[in-house]
């Protein structure tokens, strides 16, 4: 995936957040606190494909959890799985600050 698509793809997973977060009953936010401590948005096109690709990952984690928390059976392996792949795509440092 070229670095234009996945930033595309970023764009579409923040808007599909952000319309999760309007109809479910539980919208805490905190499914999407490793995504927020990564401070990479589909804005910052100078941000690494990497990064992005690190971002869209935990996202999409964060929206499976959002669905799993609000009786959406199923998706609780999706979640897992994704936050598996976004792990593999880590830096130290960015284990240590979405850690912590």
């Amino acid at each position: 995936m070229q670095k234009d698509e996945l930033i595309q793809l970023h764009t579409f997973l923040l808007q599909l957040r952000t319309h999760l977060e309007d109809m479910v009953e539980h919208n805490g936010g905190s499914e999407f606190m490793a995504y927020q401590r990564l401070d990479v948005t589909p804005y910052q096109v100078y941000k690494s494909k990497r990064e992005h690709k690190l971002a869209v990952f935990t996202l999409s984690r964060g929206i499976a959890c959002l669905l799993s928390n609000n009786q959406c059976t199923g998706l609780d392996k999706i979640s897992n799985r994704l936050d598996q792949m976004s792990e593999r795509f880590m830096t130290n440092k960015e284990k240590e600050l979405i850690r912590s």
